[in-house]
């Protein structure tokens, strides 16, 4: 399961309603950010999320709009939480970009607390048990930006009825089961297989930031229960979104439509629409899409 709280859905330009971009995730019991725009600190405290275990963040991509609230965390946490390590994730010069911007305030190598960078391209960045988290590569301008597949594994499930019609007993011969060993019951052995039911309950969430085009990204955002992805644009400006490396809500859509995706979030909202414009554009071809406004909550 993955718990979603929207902190920030504007575009580059915030406004009265909308933050800039922020996104907390929640995940058998971790707490991550992907991306930290301004003001990011106060809108955990107005989400009523708060600070607590909060020790890693996942950026996109290095524009200002979606990093700049790293200092101001960053010194609250040190206040709130004492020396914990805070983990920062992120393309090689998106990762140069936050290094200056911590150097420029606190000297070159220091920050309020400590940090480690992590270096992302493409692949696996962090296998958590119970989660995984996977990136890879988007275009958006000059940037080495990334999106983000966070997996739960689907689980097997012991069958009630087939454990009492072969006489499993409650206790540790069920849990060597729940395991995938074999047991050995009055002379006879009981398969796993004779008692795990089919696979359930896995779930794939998707997150993209801000990019140009959805070429080549359909493997990774294939079957998707729920997507996350930006709609600055409407199709009517769809020259202006090309010059400026952005997306429209019907580009979305159809990305949503064509890769099987089950749900569509559409964010990084430019204010010179109306929510309702870009929804109409996008549900027109994708009819389960919602636009996501700032302290939304949505659960995978």
């Amino acid at each position: 399961m993955f718990a979603l709280t929207f902190l920030g859905t504007s575009a580059s330009v915030p406004s009265a309603e909308r933050n800039h971009p922020a996104l907390l995730i929640e995940a058998a019991g971790q707490r991550m950010l992907v991306d930290c725009g301004e003001g990011t600190q106060r809108q955990l405290l107005r989400s009523g999320a708060g600070f607590r275990r909060l020790d890693r963040i996942l950026l996109t991509h290095a524009h200002l709009d979606h990093v700049l609230g790293i200092p101001g965390l960053f010194s609250t946490l040190r206040l709130r939480q004492g020396a914990e390590v805070m983990t920062v994730h992120g393309g090689p010069a998106t990762l140069e970009t936050v290094v200056q911007m911590l150097a420029g305030l606190w000297g070159a190598g220091r920050a309020p607390l400590p940090v480690e960078f992590a270096a992302l391209a493409q692949g696996q960045v962090i296998d958590a048990g119970d989660f995984t988290i996977d990136c890879f590569p988007v275009r958006h301008r000059d940037t080495d930006s990334l999106g983000f597949v966070f997996q739960s594994p689907a689980r097997r499930h012991l069958q009630s009825d087939r454990l009492a019609a072969l006489g499993v007993p409650d206790g540790p011969l069920r849990g060597e089961l729940a395991q995938g060993r074999p047991i050995v019951i009055d002379g006879g052995t009981i398969d796993p297989e004779d008692v795990l039911g089919p696979p359930s309950g896995g779930k794939k969430l998707v997150v993209i930031g801000d990019l140009e085009t959805t070429e080549g990204l359909s493997n990774y955002v294939a079957d998707a229960d729920l997507l996350v992805i930006e709609a600055t644009f409407l199709d009517r400006d769809a020259p202006t979104a090309r010059n400026y490396g952005h997306l429209t809500a019907a580009e979305a859509a159809s990305f949503a439509a064509a890769n099987g995706v089950r749900q569509l979030v559409l964010t990084h909202m430019s204010g010179r629409y109306e929510d309702a414009e870009i929804l109409a554009e996008a549900a027109r071809i994708f009819p389960n899409t919602r636009i996501a406004v700032d302290f939304d909550h949505i659960v995978v």
